[in-house]
């Protein structure tokens, strides 16, 4: 499993100012010939100074002007504009003291991994690397220090995610409080199997009518007591969706089943039918449980799911990730492209040269928005778009297993999911104590 999907928190919207994802700074420039010798140039000055790092008036601008367009695109409400103004210039300014952190800290970012959010960033913008590099040029930067830009993304979030979790404290007693508790509410969250098999009777049934359908759903229920199969009978007579699979509903828990079903079942053992009719707003039913789980605290289904990361910084928006992310998809799915080359050759994480294979996860294991989206996708399901902390992704389900966890399981589960309530504050924390370090010298407009 790729570290860099494990459960964090949900700060992105801490990180991206306004919840509001960041536009491509490779923005088509017009043609020389169009613009207007009259029109005045921005004003670029100095605004703060922090650590090693300014930040401009140019830049400042730049931002506000793409989360402005962000919200008009999503019709979203923004602060007033000096409140606007000085949330994104803390964001600024946390973003510098946050990257001149991590390049203290000596970390590494992989030359192949910084190979592909350079591409990807080409590719976004529809050009070659050629092609890129002169755009660079054009706009005054040099390659160099775009890439190192890239790198310098990349190594933040990786510095990011190590030291707020170092910040982290989850003690011997907090787990096992959490897995008390679990105990304690297993008892209502047994999962039940349920057979039926349904006679149907019409919206407003005269008497006659409704004698006649229960009549058939009691020949039904004769013929299960007589021994004849119930997956027999139930393809036969029902007229439920489940009808070709012997009546079977299928493992859901007990607050997902209509409680009628959960009356007659709650006494039944895995094997039996009820031994009278049951009559709901649908028609009859001949009730049989199949199966049972008791408490469903320590029994978990496992999903083994892969995914494509493109991660979002100045050079990707999130909305152009999805784009490319949804392009992907249609390529999957046409047969043009298997979703492991896909992933190999553009996926900005640790799973990429596994095909993004995740390999099989417990509840709790990733970020909640991630995992809500992987939970509702069928076997071979393959995602929309999805923006989580770490980016945009495209998720794909291979199999689910129900799995029993032993103690130590249990325990990192537990874990997972108090390191998930503690993170933001952590990364608060983390964040003004970092300011509290740094050198941040704030300027005057020019005169």
């Amino acid at each position: 499993m790729t570290d860099s999907l494990l459960i964090v928190s949900r700060a992105r919207a801490l990180r991206a100012v306004l919840g509001l994802a960041l536009c491509c700074l490779l923005v088509p420039l017009a043609p020389a010939q169009t613009r207007s010798a009259s029109t005045p140039a921005m004003a670029d000055y100095i605004i703060a100074v922090v650590n090693q790092e300014l930040v401009t008036n140019a830049e400042l601008q730049g931002r506000l002007a793409r989360i402005r367009e962000d919200a008009a695109r999503g019709k979203s409400q923004l602060p007033p504009p000096a409140e606007l103004r000085r949330q994104i210039l803390d964001a600024l300014i946390d973003e510098r003291v946050q990257v001149t952190n991590a390049r203290d800290v000596g970390s590494k970012v992989d030359e192949a991994e910084l190979d592909r959010a350079v591409a990807n960033v080409a590719v976004q913008n529809q050009m070659t690397m050629a092609q890129l590099r002169a755009r660079l040029q054009q706009q005054g930067l040099a390659y160099s220090a775009f890439r190192n830009n890239v790198r310098d993304q990349l190594l933040m979030e990786r510095v990011r995610e190590h030291e707020v979790n170092q910040r982290i404290r989850i003690s011997a007693e907090d787990i096992d409080k959490l897995i008390e508790q679990r105990r304690v509410a297993a008892g209502t969250a047994a999962q039940l199997n349920i057979a039926q098999i349904l006679v149907t009777v019409p919206e407003g049934a005269n008497a006659d009518v409704l004698a006649q359908r229960k009549a058939r759903a009691e020949v039904a229920l004769a013929r299960v007591k007589g021994g004849e199969a119930f997956e027999t009978i139930a393809n036969e007579i029902s007229e439920d969706g489940n009808k070709a699979l012997g009546g079977v509903i299928g493992m859901r828990p007990m607050d997902r089943l209509p409680d009628v079903f959960v009356e007659v079942a709650r006494n039944l053992k895995p094997g039996e039918v009820s031994p009278t009719l049951l009559r709901s707003g649908a028609g009859f039913h001949v009730i049989k449980l199949v199966d049972r789980q008791e408490g469903g605290a320590f029994t978990v289904q496992q999903t083994h799911a892969r995914h494509i990361l493109l991660r979002v910084s100045e050079q990707l928006s999130a909305e152009a990730a999805g784009r490319r992310l949804s392009e992907f998809k249609r390529q999957i799915l046409s047969g043009a492209k298997s979703f492991e080359q896909l992933a190999r050759d553009n996926s900005e994480d640790g799973s990429a040269a596994a095909g993004g294979d995740l390999g099989w996860t417990s509840p709790g294991a990733f970020v909640p928005e991630f995992e809500e989206t992987m939970n509702a996708l069928p076997i071979n399901g393959i995602s929309d778009p999805l923006s989580s902390r770490f980016g945009v992704h495209l998720i794909q389900v291979l199999e689910r297993r129900q799995m029993t966890l032993d103690l130590k399981q249990q325990r990192e589960q537990a874990r997972n999911v108090l390191r998930e309530q503690k993170f933001e504050d952590a990364y608060v924390e983390w964040v003004r104590d970092l300011r509290a370090r740094a050198y941040i010298e704030m300027r005057e407009p020019p005169q």
